[in-house]
């Protein structure tokens, strides 16, 4: 919530009931990252393939790739995936495993013989395939609070020049979520979480007196499926090209539950006419949910100019998205001398929260709204060496350019415009990413190929914003503060092929180690705000079957 920032967004909002940042480059920037996904062969090479082609997983990386094919070939994908994530905060560490399974590949590639010396073979082929996974789960615990999440809104509260009444629900059970004012401010206001009503006096439940600890749960899920059409062939045998066009398919929800206990926290008196010293024990729920359909093209060369090497290329455009986003929250509190009791209420994956009238909690309606994204460009090139028929090795660079992304927000007349709010976010908050990918193969029998490879993928977050440094807040949308930065990504991969006849099965075992910065809330007035060390560890398990004819 960059003070910057949302004071002219929230006035552009005035009129709007939903009164949030509806939208933030750090959602651009969750949904528009890819992962190692493809066929099992693929994978065992940590996807090195810009030069290589002749599998189902080009289509979705250089489609000059297909041009490599001289019959056709009909695949499918399998994988098991075991992750497990680790919170460490203050030396406090907790571990959240889980494990998944998705079917993540099938495709077909026919070719044909054209009689033709220039251009012998044409080929094409169509494919879907899961190019990313959003499904994470972590938890951790801060167990000494520096201050409170209370306390941040009632800073932006104050810049924003709010007054109690403004904020004031006047019916208990129907919150006043339709005047301009910001949500959060108005849920936490309307909970006892943040004291005053003189515009610019708020303060929070934490004082110079209180300590306290916070408890946080995130739950990712969803996917980008891309449903992959390619057109290629060969020119003389020596040169490739491809064309692809990539339709989109997105789905991303986003639960999460922040939690504090304050002890001599600054709660209001029961009569609301000053201030007591007690203890607040609060969560904030919040639920999200991003959906939408976009497409993007391709194109690619791979150039042999003898039969041991290759060298690729292949440009990706950005994927042009029309998607939808959703929020919805609730606060549930027990402040001491307050007379509320709450029932424990179990978190809720879901957007559209369940609404008890009988406990003292506030809650959100669901807002919903609609934006444009362009996803970042990418770049890449590949070498590769050929050698006896019986061994590979293979080298990919690609650069992805994440200050290219850009978000269209509504314009009021019933079409987008570009958001230059939102678009400087990205640029200072982000940077291209440097992904450099080796990969191997050697034939130990006709019927047995040994595969390895390794991928390293560079942060593509600034550091600036990743250790907080930058001078203001981290824009979020909705009313969930939260945010996690990447840092470098890793794979180790290893895998072995087998063939009988038409027909072969691979299997790959794929090693993932990512390290982010996971923060409750942006960094404000020279407080810390809880936050953990992430290490996300991921063991997949990825199986493939073929049938070439």
């Amino acid at each position: 919530m960059k003070i910057p920032y949302r004071l002219p967004i929230m006035l552009m909002l005035a009129g709007v009931p939903s009164a949030m940042l509806a939208q933030s480059s750090i959602d651009a920037y969750k949904i528009s990252q890819n992962s190692l996904h493809g066929t099992a062969r693929f994978q065992a090479m940590a996807g090195a393939f810009t030069a290589l082609g002749g599998d189902l997983s080009t289509l979705n990386q250089n489609p000059a790739g297909v041009g490599i094919y001289r019959s056709n070939e009909v695949g499918l994908s399998f994988d098991i995936d075991m992750q497990s994530a680790t919170m460490n905060s203050m030396g406090s560490k907790l571990t959240q495993d889980h494990t998944a399974a998705d079917f993540t590949n099938i495709g077909y590639i026919g070719s044909i013989a054209l009689d033709n010396e220039t251009m012998p073979y044409f080929s094409w082929g169509i494919s879907y395939s899961r190019i990313a996974s959003f499904n994470r789960r972590y938890k951790g615990y801060t167990p000494a609070m520096e201050t409170s999440l209370s306390n941040y809104i009632a800073s932006f509260t104050n810049q924003l020049g709010y007054s109690g009444n403004e904020l004031f629900e006047t019916d208990k059970y129907t919150p006043y979520f339709d005047s301009s004012c910001d949500w959060l401010s108005t849920l936490a206001y309307n909970s006892y979480l943040i004291n005053g009503g003189t515009p610019g006096q708020f303060s929070g439940l934490f004082g110079a007196n209180s300590t306290g600890a916070a408890e946080y749960e995130v739950r990712d899920k969803g996917y980008i499926d891309e449903y992959a059409i390619d057109f290629g062939g060969n020119i003389q045998n020596t040169l490739y090209w491809g064309i692809g066009i990539g339709i989109t398919d997105l789905s991303y929800t986003r639960d999460t539950r922040y939690t504090e206990s304050i002890d001599n926290a600054i709660i209001p008196n029961k009569d609301a006419t000053g201030t007591a010293t007690g203890t607040a024990d609060w969560d904030l729920y919040n639920s999200q949910a991003i959906s939408g359909t976009g497409f993007n093209f391709k194109f690619g060369l791979i150039f042999k100019p003898i039969n041991e090497l290759r060298i690729g290329a292949a440009i990706h455009t950005p994927t042009w998205y029309r998607l939808t986003q959703s929020y919805a929250a609730n606060i549930r509190y027990e402040l001491a001398g307050q007379d509320y009791a709450y029932a424990t209420n179990s978190f809720s994956p879901s957007v559209g929260l369940d609404v008890n009238p009988d406990h003292p909690y506030n809650y959100t309606p669901v807002a919903e709204f609609d934006w444009r994204l362009r996803s970042p460009w990418r770049f890449s090139l590949g070498v590769a060496g050929v050698l006896l028929n019986r061994v590979i090795v293979s080298a990919d660079y690609e650069r992805v350019m994440y200050p290219s992304m850009s978000i269209k927000t509504p314009d009021g007349w019933g079409g987008f415009s570009t958001n230059d709010a939102l678009n400087a976010d990205v640029k200072d908050y982000f940077q291209s990413s440097n992904i450099l990918r080796v990969g191997g193969e050697f034939r130990a029998l006709p019927w047995l190929s040994l595969r390895a490879g390794y991928s390293y993928e560079s942060s593509n977050v600034k550091s600036g914003a990743y250790d907080g440094e930058i001078g203001y807040d981290i824009a979020t949308a909705g009313t969930d503060c939260s945010y996690a930065f990447n840092k470098d990504t890793q794979y180790i991969t290893a895998g072995a092929g087998l063939r009988y006849k038409a027909f072969s099965f691979d299997i790959t075992y794929v090693h993932r180690t990512q390290e982010s910065k996971y923060q409750a809330f942006t960094n404000f007035e020279s407080f810390v705000a809880p936050n953990a060390k992430l290490t996300n560890t991921d063991n997949k398990l990825v199986f493939s079957l073929a049938y070439r004819f």
